[in-house]
């Protein structure tokens, strides 16, 4: 067993699962969507992205471009969240809560995505 590739796995789906616990709720409700699961996933995606910048071939490109795009829109969704609790006069409303959570949406697509390149990369390894 390939420890690097073993550690390599369990951070990919990390990022996945932790993305989608934090989506799962009602869009506008942040009762329903934990801070920290939310800045976990930030976390976790960003170590993805560096696990990634070693592997030179087409589908760990693809990979890590999913990865970046994941990141962005995490990050996005943290400076919204963010500027809406400390700046914003009108603090946490709804619609920033739903587009808080639809970037956190559109991050868990990209992460979907990488697994099933993951998933990819190793059956054409087996073979």
């Amino acid at each position: 067993m390939n420890r690097e590739k073993v550690i390599f796995a369990f951070f990919i789906v990390l990022a996945l699962t932790l993305n989608f616990g934090f989506f799962l709720g009602e869009i506008d409700n942040p009762a329903h969507h934990n801070v920290f699961e939310f800045f976990a996933a930030i976390v976790v995606s960003m170590i993805c992205t560096v696990l990634k910048f070693g592997d030179r071939t087409h589908i760990g490109a693809l990979m890590l471009a999913t990865s970046l795009v994941a990141d962005m829109q995490l990050v996005v969704a943290a400076i919204m969240w963010g500027w809406a609790v400390q700046l914003s006069t009108a603090g946490l409303t709804p619609e920033v809560m739903s587009s808080v959570v639809s970037l956190s949406g559109g991050a868990l697509l990209a992460n979907i995505v990488s697994v099933i390149l993951l998933m990819v990369e190793t059956i054409v390894v087996r073979r």
